[in-house]
């Protein structure tokens, strides 16, 4: 083999690893809403079903109606759907659940900036809040930068966290400039000065 298509071959295999999604290679990621699900049992073709888990965290399963999925791993789910199949209809359930699309994952961006709106987030890597703002096309004239916030909910409590953009661009301090995490949201103030 020429060495040019060898270091091509071993560049392609150092790389892919690294070219899927995130989520892809965690192997504790927890479906999420709107996540697409393949569900086969083993030898039980009337049970293949392909389902999009709803907003309020559930699928649609034969014999077993509404089944959670929402927060649970792949293996996790597996396990629940064995259980229930093996408590009332079958003798030994071997249940394979496949992710087949991943839930879009998106921020919205408010307030003083050209564009307002929901924007769908990096997949392969974390999105930050300046670069949310410059999907929304950047700062206004009259957006207060320092002013900006990212609102984020997590189960019942919603905290506002403050961002000093002048920071982060003026004096380098990266760190300040957050990972964002699906539903959050930027709101970018208007300065009153």
């Amino acid at each position: 083999m020429p060495l040019r298509t060898t270091i091509l071959l071993i560049t392609a295999i150092l790389i892919a690893p690294w070219s899927t999604p995130a989520h892809a290679q965690e192997g504790n990621y927890h479906i999420q809403p709107e996540d697409v699900l393949k569900i086969t049992v083993y030898e039980h073709d009337d049970l293949q079903t392909r389902a999009r888990v709803s907003s309020e965290g559930e699928i649609s399963f034969p014999l077993l109606n509404k089944v959670t999925a929402a927060g649970l791993t792949v293996r996790e789910m597996e396990d629940q759907l064995k259980t229930a199949l093996e408590k009332d209809y079958l003798v030994s359930a071997q249940v394979q659940v496949f992710i087949e699309e991943y839930h879009v994952k998106q921020v919205t961006v408010l307030g003083a900036v050209q564009t307002p709106g929901t924007y769908k987030m990096h997949t392969e890597k974390t999105t930050t809040v300046l670069e949310a703002i410059a999907m929304a096309g950047g700062f206004t004239k009259v957006a207060s930068e320092n002013g900006t916030r990212v609102i984020r909910t997590q189960g019942t409590q919603q905290e506002a966290i403050p961002v000093r953009v002048s920071d982060i661009t003026k004096k380098g301090k990266k760190e300040q400039d957050i990972p964002l995490m699906a539903g959050d949201i930027v709101f970018v103030p208007e300065s009153f000065f």
